[in-house]
């Protein structure tokens, strides 16, 4: 997704991605009650597009089971996120990436937390305070180009 801009991390680590999970009978009965779970989002995170790379952002270890946390009776969801290097410029697009890919998919009753892991980022602080900032968040959505951009991140790959 480059466009033949230089790339900020030209080589990255690409990490091999975990199994997939296997369905039990009782997540897939619509009439049983199945609180959401770590890996579930974590399912619903691993395989967003890294915007300058053709690989997931689990595949270059951005996103990672261990850093998913839910609680389904507070209805609440935290994910850390690690960007590739200190200074990636590309932090916030995978935080609103990863921010919109849960709005979409989860029901309303989620609060949602996506924040970089501390001390992974030298603008952690300053990307933090925007991806938390709801009236931010809708406006950058609102930015026709940047959805597209984000949309992108989170197509299925047609690689």
């Amino acid at each position: 997704m480059s466009g033949g801009v230089q790339l900020e991390n030209a080589n990255p680590v690409v990490f091999q991605r975990s199994l997939d999970r296997m369905l039990t009978a009782s997540e897939e009965d619509e009439d049983v009650h199945d609180p959401i779970d770590d890996r579930e989002i974590f399912d619903l995170i691993r395989s967003i597009n890294d915007p300058e790379h053709p690989l997931s952002l689990e595949e270059l270890n951005v996103v990672e089971q261990v850093r998913v946390q839910v609680n389904d009776t507070e209805s609440t969801v935290s994910v850390e996120f690690t960007p590739t290097i200190p200074h990636c410029s590309m932090a916030t697009l995978i935080g609103l990436s990863i921010k919109v890919k849960l709005l979409r998919s989860l029901p309303e009753r989620f609060k949602i937390d996506v924040h970089i892991t501390p001390g992974t980022h030298a603008s952690e602080e300053a990307v933090n305070k925007q991806l938390a900032d709801k009236e931010r968040v809708a406006a950058a959505l609102e930015n026709s180009s940047l959805l597209e951009v984000v949309n992108q991140c989170l197509s299925s790959r047609t690689f």
